[in-house]
């Protein structure tokens, strides 16, 4: 059994104890996060592949392309040739900048050259993937500034110690006229017009500049200048780099694989992708409590991306802890609270996360709604016969339909909160099933499961909460 293999076989058997104990998740933090550091080179060519594979939004030409590459370099006493380009337009690194640069460690650890592409001849340019208006582009000032922190953010996930750096404006700058015109007869100019935020943007009158039309031209000649086997990047950045693949071509070169990495989720939920400027973001500089908080704020349908992108679990691990929710057997903000805890371990080590994990939970448990100034309020006497996705639907309009209501109960974000003088927080998970009984019945039966008595209890869908009364 490889290496990775034994640490997989270990997870599991903490994965199935109980996760709500700190010192079962204290062992699953030392066990996932001893792998940012493990030597995965005695991994077959096939089972590298599928590593990398299972991580990207696209792998080009396919899967197995990547495992015969690196057979055929492994036979000429070689590894891959990796290369992903870092255009530097800001100062400050977040957690989405993070996730190709995890996929790269992974590279570097199965024995493969990566090469860092310090951007700083194409910043001056401005990728415009994704972009609905042109970029102001940089100048020699901005990116000395922006790449000063930019290391130093990146280090929990990366060793910079076994990797070339390179500037592209060491080959790009000195390419002559006649060179670029050469180039450009042999890219169709449809190669560069069927890019979707090209298209929409010329239909909505903006702005198109030729410079912009050039930068996946001038990025795939990073490519061809180091000859490159792999390149990453963005899933934004597909087109870019399948036009590395066509110009390495051009000049006869072996044409590099593509994986791209998604665009992760940002933390608010609302489906924009993690942004500074839409302040849905973790900075990588960020103290561990504020970590661990902004993480524990997402809805429960963003933790298997998020464990996907910023954890070094496996598919299968991934498949068994939402298994154990499904099932009843692993409440979901537990599996919340070790991720909160896995990313807060990558940035500040496991003990910080549990620092940080012990500093929630007291929190968390001195935590009273009555404490909120203003709640929607249920009257009970009048509204206990109807079902509890009715009043979520009808009274509250905290859901659009009660099949809304339904779903969120099915995603065990439908609860009952129960508060009782000196203790604890109680919440009960209000089923899907038990969404449709009458409220009254359901509050009721949670009241007196732990003790009989309550001081206050409110009904929470998601992130919304409304105070019961007449109990």
């Amino acid at each position: 059994m490889t290496r990775l293999g034994d640490s997989v076989q270990r997870a599991s058997e903490l994965l199935a104890q109980d996760l709500s104990s700190d010192i079962n998740v204290e062992r699953l933090l030392e066990e996932t996060g001893a792998r940012r550091y493990l030597d995965l080179s005695d991994l077959p060519a096939k089972e590298q592949a599928e590593l990398i594979g299972a991580r990207s939004v696209e792998l080009l030409p396919s899967v197995d392309k990547l495992a015969e590459r690196i057979e055929e370099r492994a036979a000429q006493g070689k590894g891959l040739h990796i290369k992903l380009g870092i255009d530097p337009t800001a100062a400050d690194v977040h957690l989405g900048h993070a996730v190709p640069v995890i996929v790269l460690s992974r590279f570097q650890r199965m024995g493969h050259d990566v090469t860092l592409i310090i951007g700083d001849f194409t910043a001056k340019i401005g990728d415009p993937s994704g972009r609905t208006a042109e970029r102001p582009p940089l100048t020699d000032e901005d990116i000395a500034r922006n790449l000063s922190g930019y290391q130093e953010q990146v280090r929990p996930f990366f060793d910079f110690e076994k990797v070339r750096f390179a500037r592209n404006s060491e080959w790009l700058a000195p390419v002559t006229l006649p060179d670029l015109l050469g180039l450009l007869a042999q890219v169709p100019v449809s190669a560069l017009l069927q890019r979707e935020d090209f298209r929409n943007r010329l239909s909505e009158g903006s702005g198109l500049t030729m410079s912009e039309l050039l930068y996946p031209v001038a990025q795939a000649l990073d490519s061809v200048e180091l000859a490159c086997d792999v390149e990453l990047g963005g899933v934004d950045q597909l087109l870019n780099l399948q036009m590395g693949r066509r110009v390495m071509e051009v000049h006869g070169q072996q044409p590099q694989l593509v994986v791209t990495m998604p665009l992760v989720e940002g933390t608010d939920g609302s489906g924009a992708k993690m942004s500074k400027s839409k302040g849905n973001y973790v900075g990588l500089g960020s103290a561990p409590d504020e970590v661990f908080g902004k993480i524990m704020s997402i809805p429960d349908r963003l933790m298997v991306p998020y464990l996907r992108a910023w954890t070094e679990w496996t598919d299968a691990e991934i498949d068994q802890a939402t298994a154990r929710i499904e099932a009843g057997s692993l409440h979901p903000m537990d599996l919340k609270k070790v991720l909160a805890g896995e990313v807060v371990a990558a940035l500040h080590g496991v003990q910080a996360a549990m620092a940080a994990r012990a500093h929630f939970v007291a929190q968390f448990s001195k935590k009273s709604f009555s404490d909120l100034e203003t709640l929607p309020v249920v009257d009970v006497t009048e509204h206990g016969e109807e079902g509890v996705a009715a009043v979520l639907t009808k009274v509250l309009e905290f859901t659009p339909s009660a099949s809304a209501a339904r779903r969120i109960a099915k995603q065990n974000g439908l609860r009952l909160i129960i508060e009782r003088s000196g203790e604890k927080q109680q919440a009960v998970v209000v089923s899907e099933a038990e969404a449709l009984r009458p409220l009254a019945e359901v509050a009721r039966e949670a009241v007196s499961s732990g003790g009989g008595t309550a001081d206050a209890v409110y009904l929470k869908a998601g992130r919304k909460v409304a105070e019961l009364r007449g109990l």
